[in-house]
């Protein structure tokens, strides 16, 4: 695509603005979600132990709409299928807000399945940015997106403050946010230009290849290790945050310590984007990954040592820090390990094993703390030890990578 005007900036920058704006505005939406959504679905609930279940459905509705969201973008482009997904957020949010009002948790667990689908299309910012870039700043790419989520660690708890107790309904407030929050994505993605790669761009010529089926695919060793890896990094770090909320306010703190711990864990994750790329440039991507997983079991370390406000805390901190480098890392293994015609398969495939596991760690983690455990202490002791496993599968599929003969990989 030509651009209209000579002081425009070039697509592949404009296009990255575009991103990281979305980030930062649109995805603080989430962290409001998942700071009020446990807390939320607790109130409404007649069994405890289903108390995160909306938090959980948020996740299986962006397993479920992953791969058709992938296909749906390949077809229309990045920009349809971000503006679709916002409506659905909005609609989510919507109905949230009136279950609600109406104390019904079969209600409030729709809106969150709806709100599912922007978490599936949020997850694809990453790797609209790769799009147009070259192979050798596709992982800065990657870390400049990821960092407008700093904007939304701040914006989405404050907003969680401010109308958490707004209305005379708990949380309400919060909802009719997030609807305004979707109702932004149209106008900033009109901003967007990504051809789908199945049309010819200007100045191209020759038809689509085909690419490897879904089935070669998964036998290429780095695309499975980055998606083993990208699902542990991301299911464990959502395993522990699902909890924290709630752990923090069982444990004796308030509603106010827990958002400001959720806030400082989502700055963890984002805070160090601005340097992730330039690490994974100097030192490669197998090895920042391999640190990040070791410093989510760190997380996992802390936060067995107590339940007090500066556990919770460094827990926290440690937790987003590992996902950043587990994350961005895997993510640059994926980016580069396939062919631009392939895009919409393995995209697909990788955020449905991701979000196939988000999904099983978010309904794990709310068995753990509520149903498992005699209480708050032991639930959250549970959830953390419960890390270990995943860690060993991620680690060890590494390892196996790193030391694979180079003349079979």
């Amino acid at each position: 695509m030509t651009q209209t005007a000579a002081s425009a900036p070039p697509l592949p920058l404009r296009n990255l603005i575009v991103l990281v704006a979305a980030q930062a505005f649109l995805g603080a939406q989430m962290s409001m979600i998942f700071t009020v959504g446990g807390l939320a679905g607790q109130s409404l609930a007649t069994n405890p132990c289903l108390a995160t279940l909306p938090l959980s459905l948020i996740v299986l509705g962006s397993v479920l709409t992953a791969q058709p969201m992938s296909s749906f973008m390949a077809v229309h482009g990045r920009r349809a299928g971000f503006i679709l997904a916002t409506a659905a957020g909005g609609i989510g949010a919507a109905i949230s807000a009136h279950a609600l009002a109406i104390g019904s948790f079969p209600l409030f667990c729709l809106g969150s399945l709806l709100a599912g689908i922007y978490m599936s299309a949020q997850g694809f910012y990453r790797f609209a940015a790769t799009d147009g870039i070259a192979p050798e700043h596709q992982s800065k790419a990657i870390s400049w997106v990821l960092a407008g989520g700093l904007i939304a660690a701040v914006l989405g708890p404050q907003l969680v403050k401010v109308t958490a107790q707004a209305l005379v309904v708990p949380f309400q407030a919060t909802y009719l946010a997030i609807i305004a929050i979707n109702l932004a994505g149209p106008l900033l993605f009109a901003f967007l230009r990504i051809p789908a790669p199945g049309r010819r761009v200007k100045g191209q010529s020759g038809g689509q290849v085909a690419g490897r089926t879904r089935a070669q695919l998964l036998r290429d060793p780095v695309i499975l290790v980055a998606m083993i890896c990208g699902m542990v990094s991301y299911a464990l770090m959502n395993l522990v945050m699902t909890s924290t909320p709630l752990a923090v306010v069982g444990c004796g703190h308030t509603t106010t310590n827990a958002a400001d711990i959720v806030s400082a864990h989502v700055l963890a994750m984002y805070l160090p984007s601005f340097f992730t790329g330039h690490l994974i440039a100097r030192f490669g991507r197998e090895v920042i990954v391999g640190i990040g997983l070791f410093i989510l079991a760190v997380a996992g370390a802390v936060a067995l040592t107590g339940v007090d406000l500066e556990q919770f805390f460094l827990a926290l901190v440690l937790l987003g820090l590992g996902w950043n480098f587990g994350f961005i890392g895997s993510t640059a293994m994926l980016a580069a390990a396939h062919a631009p015609e392939e895009r919409g398969t393995v995209q697909g495939m990788n955020d449905f094993v991701v979000f196939g596991g988000v999904f099983l760690a978010s309904l794990s983690s709310g068995g753990l703390m509520t149903c498992a455990s005699a209480d708050a202490v032991a639930g959250w002791q549970a959830v953390n030890l419960a890390m270990l496993p995943f860690l060993t599968l991620a680690g060890a599929a590494l390892i196996w990578l790193v030391l694979r003969p180079k003349d079979t990989r």
